[in-house]
């Protein structure tokens, strides 16, 4: 692990690195925990997925971040803050992966409320999004219990495959009139 970004009760967001791997594979190659992406990373994918998040944090201090529970001490997944661009327009856009044991246990929903709560109050942001595939339903209940709404979808390609995103957004109070 690498530079601490962020910390919510329970979790430290840092900054990955390639001391990392092993933690990013476990979730990047397990079948059940990337079904929505409908594929597995390889190696080399997945250490192409820490180069572009260590780009990410060079060029926008954001990208995922390592979320390690600090009374466990164990990484549970990847938390995201990072500009994401759909249809040409720029989001500032929340994601999250977690490793399989620690689904359903609220990791999911506190680093993201951690990322949004950053955008809103640090980086002064009006909105936040999280682009969700229709079928992962649970990532979709974790941004409505955080007040997200669903605005839109789109067509993203992936690995040659176009695939149906929904995108769920979140106003920051804050700028709202």
């Amino acid at each position: 692990m690498n530079e601490l970004f962020l910390e919510s009760k329970r979790l430290a967001f840092y900054k990955m690195d390639s001391s990392d791997f092993d933690d990013i594979a476990e979730m990047l190659k397990n079948k059940n925990v990337m079904y929505a992406w409908e594929y597995v990373f390889s190696d080399t994918e997945v250490q192409d997925w820490i180069d572009k998040n260590t780009e990410k944090y060079k060029k926008y201090n954001l990208g995922y971040f390592i979320a390690f529970d600090k009374n466990l001490q164990k990484v549970v997944g990847q938390i995201a803050l990072m500009p994401d661009t759909i249809n040409n327009k720029t989001y500032l856009e929340i994601g999250y992966i977690l490793k399989q044991e620690f689904w359903h246990k609220g990791y999911a929903k506190e680093g993201a409320k951690a990322m949004i709560d950053y955008a809103f109050n640090v980086l002064g942001e009006k909105s936040v999004i999280a682009e969700i595939r229709p079928m992962n339903t649970a990532s979709q209940k974790v941004a409505q219990s955080l007040g997200m709404k669903l605005t839109g979808d789109f067509i993203k390609k992936v690995k040659d495959k176009e695939m149906k995103h929904l995108i769920f957004t979140i106003k920051n109070p804050a700028t709202q009139s």
